[in-house]
C-alpha cells in the first residue's frame, strides 16, 4: 500500500510540474510575463537544478524590467556548488540591458575564462552568446574551446556566425573545413552554402567561393574541389564548365561510374542547354561499356536530335539501328516505348506503335514494367481514338497500383480519356478522388479539369461548348496544334460570355506559345487577367505572362510585375512559391 501511495504521489508531482512548465511557457510565448513569472518561481523552487527553469525565470524578470530581482537570483545561483557558467552570460546580459557595459563585459569574460577549467562547456557558452547576438564573444568561446580540446569541433556554429556577420569568406572556409575533416557531409554543407549563392556568376559571393575552391584545388588536387566547383557551375547554369570538372573527376577516379555525368547531362537537358547535354551523352558513350547506360544515352541523344530539328527519317533509322543492336528483351523497355511513341506522336502512325507494345507485353516482365508499357500503350490508343481499349489498360494499372503515383496517374488518364470521349460524368467521378492525391501536380490537374467540367455542365445542359473544347484538347494531344487553335477560335467566337471562355483563352494561349506566336499568346492571357481577374485561371494567366516576358520576350520588369501579383493577390496559388522565387531573382535578391 505504501509503495502504491508513493507511486501515486510521484505521478501527481510530475504531472503538476509538467502542467506548470507548459503554462509558464505558454504565458511567456503570449507575452503575459507577469503570469509566467509566478509559475517559473514555483518551478525553480521545486527544481533548483533545472537550468531551463532558471533561464525562463531570468527572462521573465528582464521582460518585466525587474533587473535587480534577476541579478539577485543569478548571484544566488552562481554561489551554488553546481552552478553553470552560462549564468555569467545571463548576468552580463542583465547588465547590458541596464547599459552597464563594463559590468557586462566582466561577466562575459568570466564565462570565457571558465573554459580554461573545462573546455567542454564551449558548446553551451558559445550557444548562449549566440542567443544574445553577442557574436564576437561566441566566436571567441568556440575558438578557445577548440584550441584547448582538439577533439571539439565548432566549425559549423562558427560558419553560421560568420555568415550572420557578413564575413562570407570566413564562413566558406569554416564550412569547407568541416568537409575536409569529415565532421559533416558534403550535402549538409552545400545546403547551407546554397543560401548565399545565386545564379549570377559575377555575384560577389559566387566569386569569393570560386576563388577559395580554386585555391584549395591548386594546393591539394583532390576530387572534392572538382565536385564543389561543378556544383557551383551548375548553380550558375554554366553546364559546360561543370562538364570539365566532371570529366576530371571521372578520369581521376579511373572511370568508376558515370552517374555524376548522367545527372549533369539531365540537368543541362532540363535547362535546354542541348549542345552541352549532347556532348556529355556522347562522352558517356565513349567511356562506358554498360549496355543499359549506353542505351539510355542513345535515347537521350535521339530526343536532342528531335529538339534540334533533325529529320524524322534520320531519327527513325537510328531507332532501327538500336533495335537491331539491343533486340527485344526485358532490359530494352525504354527503347520499345520510345520508338512506339515516336511512331505515334511524331510519325502519326499509331498502328505499328501499338503492335510493338502489345508484342512486348508477351515477353516476361515484372509488374512495374508491365504497368509502364500498358500506360504508354494507353496513351497511344487515346491518340488513335481507341478510347475504350485505352480505358481498359489505364483501369488495370489503377487497380494494381492504387496507392502509387503511377496508379494515380492512371486514374487521371481514365478521367482525361473519358473527357475526350464525352463521358463527363465518369470523368468527374474519377477526378473527385484525385483532388486529394498525394501528388500536388496530379491534384492540381484534377482540380482544374474537374472545375472545367462541372462549371460548363451546370451552365449548359447541352454541353456543346464543352464538347468542342474536349475535341480541341484532344487535337492538341495529337500534336495537331493549328487545328486545335482553329477550333478554340470557334468557341471564342460563338460562345462569348460563357463559362468556357477563359478556359479556351488559356488553352489557346498555351498552344500559341508552342507555335511561337508569343504576341498572340500574350493577348489571350491579358484578356483573362482583364475580364476574369477574379476567376480560377487568373493566376495561371499571370504566371504564363511572367514566364513569357522573362524567358521569351526579354522584358524582366513586366515579368516581375506579374509574379508580384501572384505573390500578393493569389497566395494560395500552386504557382505562388515559384513566382516568389522568380520575383526575388529578378529583383536581384540572393535566393536559395
Amino acid at each position: 500500500m505504501r509503495v502504491f501511495l508513493t507511486s501515486l504521489f510521484l505521478c501527481c508531482f510530475f504531472w503538476t510540474s509538467a502542467q506548470e512548465d507548459f503554462l509558464a511557457q505558454q504565458y511567456f510565448n503570449d507575452g503575459e510575463f507577469g503570469k509566467a513569472v509566478v509559475y517559473y518561481e514555483k518551478l525553480v523552487d521545486v527544481n533548483p537544478n533545472r537550468l531551463d527553469f532558471a533561464e525562463g525565470l531570468v527572462a521573465c524578470y528582464q521582460q518585466l524590467e525587474r533587473y535587480e530581482d534577476a541579478e539577485n537570483f543569478l548571484f544566488k545561483r552562481l554561489k551554488m556548488r553546481k552552478s553553470m557558467p552560462v549564468l555569467y552570460i545571463d548576468l552580463g546580459y542583465n547588465y547590458t540591458l541596464q547599459e552597464e557595459k563594463e559590468e557586462a563585459e566582466k561577466q562575459y569574460d568570466k564565462a570565457i575564462d571558465f573554459l580554461n577549467k573545462n573546455p567542454n562547456y564551449g558548446a553551451q557558452i558559445g550557444a548562449k552568446f549566440h542567443k544574445y547576438t553577442l557574436l564576437n564573444y561566441a566566436i571567441t568561446a568556440y575558438e578557445k574551446a577548440m584550441k584547448l580540446n582538439s577533439s571539439l569541433n565548432f566549425n559549423f556554429q562558427l560558419a553560421r556566425i560568420h555568415g550572420e556577420q557578413g564575413n562570407i569568406e570566413q564562413m566558406y572556409e569554416a564550412y569547407l573545413s568541416l568537409i575536409i575533416e569529415g565532421k559533416t557531409s558534403k550535402s549538409n554543407v552545400l545546403r547551407n552554402l546554397d543560401a548565399f549563392i545565386s545564379d549570377d556568376p559575377n555575384n560577389d559571393n559566387n566569386l569569393k567561393l570560386k576563388r577559395i575552391l580554386l585555391r584549395n584545388a591548386q594546393r591539394n588536387p583532390d576530387t572534392l574541389w572538382n565536385e564543389l566547383l561543378s556544383w557551383l557551375f551548375v548553380k550558375q547554369k554554366q553546364y559546360s564548365s561543370a562538364f570539365r570538372q566532371e570529366k576530371a573527376i571521372y578520369k581521376r577516379t579511373e572511370g568508376s561510374n558515370t552517374n555524376r555525368l548522367i545527372d549533369l547531362s539531365d540537368a543541362a537537358l532540363g535547362a535546354e542547354e542541348l549542345d552541352v547535354a549532347k556532348d556529355i551523352y556522347e562522352f558517356v558513350l565513349e567511356e562506358t561499356d554498360d549496355s543499359a547506360t549506353r542505351l539510355d544515352s542513345e535515347l537521350q541523344l535521339i530526343n536532342i536530335q528531335l529538339s534540334q530539328g533533325e529529320s524524322l527519317d534520320v531519327v527513325e533509322k537510328k531507332y532501327k539501328e538500336l533495335l537491331q543492336i539491343h533486340g527485344i528483351k526485358n532490359t530494352t523497355l525504354r527503347l520499345q516505348v520510345a520508338y512506339a511513341k515516336f511512331l505515334t506522336f511524331k510519325r502519326n502512325t499509331p498502328e505499328p506503335g501499338i503492335k510493338i507494345l502489345k508484342d512486348y507485353l508477351e515477353i516476361p516482365l515484372n509488374r512495374e514494367a508491365v504497368a509502364y508499357v500498358k500506360f504508354a500503350l494507353g496513351e497511344i490508343l487515346v491518340y488513335h481514338r481507341k478510347f475504350n481499349e485505352a480505358l481498359i489498360y489505364f483501369s488495370q494499372i489503377q487497380q494494381k497500383f492504387k496507392n502509387d503515383v503511377i496508379g494515380q496517374n492512371a486514374r487521371f488518364k481514365v478521367a482525361q480519356t473519358s473527357f475526350y470521349k464525352g463521358d463527363f460524368n465518369w470523368a468527374l467521378t474519377q477526378l473527385k478522388v484525385l483532388r486529394s492525391s498525394t501528388s500536388q501536380l496530379i491534384a492540381n490537374d484534377a482540380m482544374q479539369l474537374s472545375l472545367l467540367i462541372s462549371d460548363n455542365t451546370l451552365e449548359d445542359s447541352t454541353q456543346i461548348a464543352l464538347r468542342k473544347y474536349a475535341r480541341a484538347d484532344l487535337l492538341a494531344y495529337q500534336n495537331k496544334t493549328k487545328d486545335a487553335v482553329t477550333l478554340l477560335d470557334d468557341i471564342l467566337e460563338n460562345h462569348k460570355g460563357e463559362k468556357i471562355e477563359d478556359e479556351a483563352l488559356l488553352k489557346q494561349g498555351e498552344l500559341l506559345q508552342q507555335l511561337k506566336e508569343y504576341s498572340k499568346a500574350v493577348f489571350n492571357y491579358q484578356k483573362i487577367v482583364e475580364f476574369y481577374g477574379q476567376g480560377i485561371l487568373a493566376d495561371d494567366a499571370h504566371f504564363a505572362l511572367g514566364t513569357l516576358y522573362e524567358e521569351k520576350l526579354n522584358k524582366p520588369e513586366e515579368a516581375k510585375s506579374h509574379y508580384e501579383k501572384i505573390i500578393y493577390n493569389y497566395q494560395d496559388s500552386y504557382y505562388s512559391p515559384i513566382a516568389g522565387k522568380r520575383f526575388r531573382r529578378l529583383r536581384g535578391d540572393v535566393i536559395n
